[in-house]
């Protein structure tokens, strides 16, 4: 499986089956995402260690300044005044919240996917 296949499919970087979140989360009733602790197929761990994700922050803070600036390009090229333009990338941050916390999650434990043989426990 490549890297961004499953990234973009959301599985286990290990066996590429199991879906790593359990629940997508929902920006509109304040629902984070869940994920589950290990793969259910490979019994790959999701959690490596403790704080792993923190390079996952960086990783979500780079989408988000893109979408932001994004949004503030097709503003200016719409000829959509300042203020507006401010409320339409607040609102474009907040709807798309839970999406960057689940691909900078993705994309982070992706990027230090280390194979694992069949018969190998993990800690």
């Amino acid at each position: 499986m490549s890297y961004v296949s499953n990234v973009l499919k959301g599985t286990c970087p290990n066996c590429g089956e199991t879906k790593v979140f359990k629940e997508k989360g929902n920006p509109l009733i304040f629902k984070m995402p869940v994920m589950h602790e290990k793969c259910h197929k490979c019994n790959y761990s999701f959690h490596r260690e403790p704080g792993f994700y923190f390079g996952a922050m960086y990783m979500s803070y780079a989408l988000t300044v893109a979408e932001m600036v994004s949004v503030f390009v097709l503003g200016l090229l719409a000829g959509v005044g300042f203020l507006k333009m401010f409320f339409a990338v607040i609102v474009v941050v907040f709807l798309l919240s839970t999406f960057n916390f689940r691909i900078s999650r993705l994309m982070w434990l992706n990027l230090f996917y280390e194979k694992e043989e069949e018969g190998e426990v993990q800690k």
